[in-house]
């Protein structure tokens, strides 16, 4: 369980800041920039989460919400080969299937797509677009991260979070009538 007693610690000022294995790192590195663009998806979530209270979809983002704050766990704890004292939380890929899942249940009602989707909609949809696309810079960092020689990603977190935009936009869909909804892409319409 985590305990926080003081907001504050002044150890940030320098401009680091701690990962979960103690050892500090500049905010603007990469694996930071990883975990707090997780964050920044999850609460883009929280967001679209004020528009769909009592569907199921509400359900599924709020686990996702949970996982988020897994991966975000899993990136500040890098694999370095070094022992820990305690077992770090790593995303496993029963939560990446589950997700498999639930992205598969959402689509079976929706109508196939026609054209691109424009990020609108319902307020709840308009919302999840923006979270898809924060989720999409998330796995960009991730992978940016996973190719540097002397960083190790975890691969099921690679892929959670790639199911997670595919989920954002399944679900974005489903909360606009099932795809009826939708405002499509005309290409050229403003020549």
């Amino acid at each position: 369980m985590v305990k926080l007693n003081k907001i504050y610690t002044r150890t940030g000022d320098d401009g680091t800041t701690g990962l979960a294995t103690g050892k500090r790192r500049l905010k603007s590195d990469l694996r930071v920039e990883a975990y707090g663009t997780i964050d920044e998806a999850n609460a883009a979530i929280g967001l679209a989460r004020l528009h769909t209270q009592g569907s199921d979809i509400d359900g599924m983002l709020e686990r996702i919400q949970n996982d988020l704050f897994d991966l975000g766990a899993d990136l500040s704890t890098p694999e370095t080969g070094e022992a820990l004292k305690w077992e770090p939380l790593r995303i496993v890929d029963a939560q990446v299937e589950r997700l498999e899942h639930d992205i598969d249940t959402l689509n079976a009602s929706l109508e196939p797509l026609r054209s691109f989707v424009l990020p609108a909609g319902s307020p709840a949809s308009a919302n999840l677009h923006l979270a898809r696309t924060i989720a999409r810079r998330a796995e960009r960092l991730m992978v940016a991260l996973a190719v540097d020689d002397s960083e190790v990603v975890n691969p099921a977190a690679l892929k959670y979070i790639n199911r997670v935009s595919d989920f954002l936009f399944v679900a974005a869909r489903s909360l606009n009538d099932n795809g009826n909804a939708d405002v499509l892409w005309k290409p050229g319409e403003n020549r």
